[in-house]
């Protein structure tokens, strides 16, 4: 009898059903469908665990927060990995869990107050798997996580291959190497001494990083690295043996240069790959070193040496550019400066961010940066926002507006009280994020990993068949086709295949945060390219969402003033923006006391004025009271046909007023839909609470598609999923929180208006620093382009391949020229995944 369907999270089964939101009562004068939704917590109809969504968790004490590393047997499947990963980081407490398959290992970090080691390892074994916990040295407190910085990583093959190693060290329970990124996080109890002797010994050079902020330091000259320093003296050395065999030396003198030019500038790579083989990883290295030693036993001294100099001269430029890609992520280090003006105690004085504190004064003069999140407390002046939320022009800042550590003061000083230390700023989470996404795998290059999984032993078996079975079955002489063997070893290697996608996704995602794009994932910037419908929330998204009133009819003996303080006293309890605009609309006059205050979700609120029950809500809630609305209906409606919302305030037994409010499309709305059009959008939908007159009189100046309106937030998640079925792939668009389960609900959620929120932040799969609809289009046609470089990326390594082994069986190709091919074709596949980093035309 299969499982029944358990919430996200259950510890026994997997199906996942879709989101059940309930809406909080926040919405007290319309249809509610603007009101915050949050999936409520349930129990699994199959155990007795109660499954809390992620997003409705409270964030756990630093104290409770524990990361476990268990053992796990029976794992023989890096899918079936995979899906334990993600059933795992589903349990109540879980923060975080990662499977290295490599490894069979599984970390796992969680509120210990909430899960325990023990429920953990059952969980596990619910899946059909044997979990155990790793003792760690020195008791639970031995273990720690350590970050490096990691010099010479230019091939996301190496990058995996290094990960393995340092997983397999003792004392480490797990390793993960941001290939992005340049960076290597490690779970260890073994001397941090022992990790980096390792990574040294793997080829490569690696820095503890220390927590915090990191300020960027001074680069060394291109020259100075060792490796790029051997390199060109075995480029020196192979250029005067190569002169003086034109001039017809003898051997006695050329052997020993080749041999030195093939010593000096392999020495690196054999020695990465001889370390590697001790582990049973054969990466370039490895197979670069057989092909030198195996050019040298069969006398090709000069191919040898040929072979090692164009390897590290193909990994130096290789490094170089990969370097570059990099900066994308680098260069955010550079924005906030190291220090800032800080007034305590009545003292100003200039401290480095790390010792600022919440709470602190800071002082930013015209002309410099500003080096914490924080809200201006006294000042008038213009900020250049660009680094964190893309905006073309400076935005007014004056007491209460929030700003943002890296962001330009442009004039005017400001004293800004600090919010957030340097490490939480929205610019330390804007790295973090964009780190995290670039590590991700997009599907392209999940097949490209796959693909490399076969293909490269494969090629294997068939280059040592190639060298010894025509000698052994028809009797072919030895050194020729061993000879071809070593092309083909060269040839075998995967870099330029694996490279392909990363490359262009750390370029794209790169280029996506400088104009205040955040893309989390490399999923999630291939499916935006094949998008065929998009659904806007409309309140906030294509509106301000700041309406205000524009009338105010009596219908009684009551005057407009009346109607206004009447209103606004029972409306000053809600936060919902049409209360805000009456409440705002009302501030200059004197407002009587409300209490036994009441919302009615979905129709408005009430509360007693004056003795009296006061209710302000939409044409239902009256309708409820058993009140006639036939004789203000004419008026209603051309109301509603004007764009506005109505609301009508009034006792249990009569009505007497109407109320007009209106919200106003953003200033760029109508470019952002033209341009979408003109990206290929076929289907453009509204999503609304509001009745259907003000729903369709938006949708017509807009000109839309399709308008659903009167929606309450599990509607609007039905209509996502209703749209998905019909046209495959759906984008919803929304202002944040609020619009959380049809987010999550639409193939790719997109939040806006996000700078500062950090709920926002985690929680979007798109997420738009600023309120610019205008780059959705850029978001559609970067990612088509990235398809498409991709694309280009893949096919050109793999046409490279199947050439070069046609050719070495036909006799053309020399193992310099196979490993010229090999290195030129990674580095081609780098810069043209590179120029996704260029501003789009």
């Amino acid at each position: 009898m299969p499982a029944a369907a358990a919430e996200p999270g259950c510890s026994c089964c997997s199906e996942e059903p879709p989101v059940r939101p309930v809406a909080e009562p926040a919405c007290d004068c319309c249809t509610g469908a603007d009101a915050v939704a949050t999936p409520a917590p349930a129990t699994c109809d199959c155990c007795a665990d109660t499954v809390h969504p992620a997003s409705a968790q409270t964030t756990p004490s630093r104290a409770n927060t524990l990361t476990s590393t268990f053992t796990v047997d029976g794992l023989d499947c890096a899918d079936c990995a995979a899906k334990l990963e993600k059933r795992i980081s589903k349990l109540t407490g879980v923060m975080d869990a990662n499977v290295n398959f490599a490894t069979a290992k599984l970390k796992v970090t969680y509120d210990q107050s909430k899960l325990q080691p023990a429920q953990i390892a059952k969980a596990v074994g619910g899946f059909g798997y044997q979990a155990a916990l790793m003792p760690a040295a020195g008791g639970p407190s031995g273990t720690q996580q350590s970050v490096f910085q990691v010099a010479g990583l230019d091939c996301g093959d190496c990058a995996a291959k290094l990960e393995k190693r340092i997983a397999a060290l003792a004392g480490v329970a797990s390793a993960q190497v941001n290939f992005a990124a340049g960076k290597m996080t490690v779970e260890h109890a073994a001397p941090v001494a022992d990790i980096l002797q390792a990574v040294k010994q793997a080829g490569y050079q690696a820095e503890r990083l220390t927590a915090g902020p990191r300020r960027p330091e001074a680069k060394a000259a291109w020259w100075s690295n060792r490796r790029t320093q051997a390199m060109i003296v075995s480029g020196v050395i192979l250029g005067l043996a190569t002169v003086l065999e034109w001039l017809n030396y003898g051997n006695t003198v050329l052997i020993p240069l080749y041999v030195a030019a093939a010593v000096i500038g392999g020495y690196s790579a054999a020695k990465s790959g001889l370390y590697g083989l001790r582990s049973l990883t054969f990466d370039m290295n490895f197979l670069m070193t057989v092909a030198v030693i195996g050019a040298a036993a069969i006398g090709e001294w000069s191919e040898g040496a040929a072979v090692a100099f164009l390897f590290s001269f193909g990994n130096t430029l290789q490094t170089y550019t990969m370097d570059k890609t990099r900066q994308s992520i680098r260069a955010l280090m550079e924005l906030a400066p190291p220090e800032a003006l800080v007034r305590r105690d009545g003292v100003e004085e200039r401290l480095p961010v790390e010792e600022i504190v919440t709470g602190d004064a800071m002082i930013v003069k015209p002309g410099e940066r500003i080096a914490m999140d924080g809200i201006v407390k006294s000042g008038l002046s213009a900020v250049n926002q660009a680094t964190i939320t893309g905006e073309s022009l400076p935005v007014e800042k004056t007491a209460g507006d929030p700003v943002y550590a890296g962001t330009v003061n442009e004039h005017g000083a400001l004293e800004i009280e600090v919010t957030h230390i340097a490490a939480d700023s929205t610019l330390a989470k804007i790295m973090h994020l964009v780190e995290e996404a670039q590590a991700q795998k997009a599907p392209s290059q999940q097949f490209v990993d796959v693909f490399a999984k076969y293909y490269t032993p494969a090629v294997l078996l068939v280059a040592a068949g190639i060298m010894v079975l025509p000698w052994l079955l028809f009797n072919q002489p030895f050194a020729p086709w061993f000879y071809k063997g070593l092309v083909l070893l060269v040839i075998s290697c995967p870099c330029a295949l694996v490279i392909s996608t990363p490359v262009s996704i750390v370029s794209a995602i790169g280029n996506a945060s400088r104009n205040g794009v955040l893309i989390k994932g490399g999923a999630h910037l291939e499916q935006m390219g094949g998008i065929q419908a998009i659904a806007f929330d409309k309140t906030g998204t294509l509106t301000y969402g700041r309406p205000v009133v524009t009338e105010l009819l009596p219908l009684g003996e009551k005057k407009e003033h009346e109607l206004l303080t009447l209103a606004a006293a029972v409306e000053k309890w809600s936060e919902h923006p049409l209360a805000v605009a009456i409440v705002e609309k009302a501030k200059q006059l004197p407002l009587p006391p409300a209490t036994n205050f009441k919302a009615l979700v979905g129709r408005g609120a009430q509360a007693d004025v004056n003795g009296q029950t006061v209710y302000v809500g939409n044409p239902r809630l009256f309708e409820e009271l058993g009140l006639s609305l036939k004789q203000h209906k004419e008026v209603m409606i051309s109301l509603e046909e004007q764009g506005k919302t109505v609301m009508l305030i009034g006792s249990q037994t009569s009505i007497w007023g109407l109320i007009a409010v209106a919200d106003t499309l953003r200033h760029n709305s109508k470019d952002a839909i033209r341009e979408l059009r003109q990206a290929g959008m076929k289907h453009i939908a509204m999503l609304s609470g509001d009745n259907s007159r003000v729903a369709a009189f938006i949708s017509k100046t807009l000109n839309l598609d399709a308008y659903y309106s009167e929606l309450l937030p599990q509607d609007k998640v039905t209509t996502v999923q209703k749209l998905t079925k019909e046209y495959g792939t759906v984008v919803m668009v929304g202002d944040g929180v609020n619009d959380a389960p049809a987010l999550a609900a639409a193939s790719v959620g997109v939040a806006m208006g996000v700078a500062g929120s950090d709920t926002a932040l985690e929680t979007a799969d798109i997420a738009l620093m600023a309120d610019d609809l205008g780059k959705l289009a850029y978001v559609i046609n970067l990612s088509r382009k990235t398809v498409a470089i991709i694309k280009q990326n893949i096919g050109f390594s793999l046409l490279t391949k199947i050439v070069f082994v046609i050719f070495t069986f036909w006799g053309y190709v020399d193992l310099w020229l196979a490993v010229l091919a090999d290195m030129g074709s990674s580095i081609l596949v780098t810069l043209n995944g590179m120029r996704l980093m260029q501003r789009l035309r």
